[in-house]
């Protein structure tokens, strides 16, 4: 990939394409609910969200399954898209918490806001800025949230950082998201694979490092979900059509290409939840 700045530029670029073209952002259509069903919510989540929240949800798993979010507390949601976890947080703190959602995409806030609305919540609020550079408050959150973004940051050392700074202490983190051990340098090297979570994943261990490094501890993978062959094809594939179609304007390959890369991948790629806390007491 190119400097961190253009490298967020066209991410961001291909998920204003997904969220205003109506389909998934590798450009096939997503059919109401398929993505956010296979990432894990419930019909229970499904029913206090608006269908547009639903439709628009490009994540790889349920961050606050596994959570304890209470009543009164403040959730941050980084890379917060069209609103899904950022409006089931909203709906578990209650009007006495609040949770924020930060996004870098124009097209992803403005639908985001317009989710806000339809759902009636006043305790949300979606701020414009990156992963990378927070704008909240030192030590100001109680949870930090994230589904399918932080590998799609060319800077996962300062994302890490950041989530440590604005974590109150005692505060927890937990994302789900994608990683992966040696990838092909020919798939790392593809612009269209970076904004489809693949090429820009770090394996598990390599994650769980990064947070430790920026001063986080109890790091552990509490769910994992290993990628099949299939899953594979249809991750890489639809990216790699060879017309301009899709929100990456297309790959160029020969889909064929996408079998034989699914074959070099099974067993390395996996959709995660990473749980991690932030000490009491600084060095505790």
């Amino acid at each position: 990939m190119s400097d961190p700045s253009t490298t967020r530029r066209d991410v961001s670029a291909d998920y204003a394409r997904a969220v205003t073209s109506g389909t998934g952002c590798c450009g096939e259509p997503v059919p109401k609910g398929v993505v956010a069903r296979i990432a894990g919510y419930t019909d229970e989540d499904f029913a206090v969200l608006p269908a547009e929240a639903v439709v628009n949800s490009f994540g790889c798993g349920n961050p606050l399954a596994f959570s304890m979010v209470q009543p009164g507390q403040v959730v941050l949601d980084l890379g917060s898209g069209a609103g899904i976890d950022l409006l089931l947080a909203a709906k578990r703190v209650g009007p006495a918490g609040r949770a924020i959602g930060v996004d870098m995409t124009d097209e992803m806030i403005a639908k985001a806001n317009e989710n806000v609305a339809a759902a009636g919540l006043a305790n949300v609020e979606v701020r414009k800025g990156i992963i990378e550079d927070l704008p909240v408050a030192d030590a100001s959150v109680d949870w930090v949230i994230s589904n399918c973004v932080i590998n799609l940051s060319p800077e996962k050392a300062r994302v890490f950082a950041e989530i440590a700074r604005v974590l109150r202490p005692g505060g927890t983190m937990l994302v789900s998201d994608i990683v992966a051990d040696d990838i092909p340098p020919e798939i790392a090297a593809n612009r269209h694979l970076y904004s489809s979570c693949l090429a820009g994943a770090v394996s598990e261990q390599e994650y769980a490092a990064g947070l430790r490094a920026a001063g986080l501890v109890d790091v552990e993978t509490v769910d994992r979900l290993v990628y099949d062959t299939a899953q594979l094809e249809m991750f890489i594939g639809s990216e790699l059509k060879d017309d301009a179609d899709g929100c990456c304007g297309g790959g160029g390959v020969d889909p064929a290409q996408a079998c034989r890369w699914a074959e070099q991948l099974v067993g390395k790629v996996s959709s995660v939840k990473v749980r991690a806390r932030k000490p009491e007491k600084a060095g505790a």
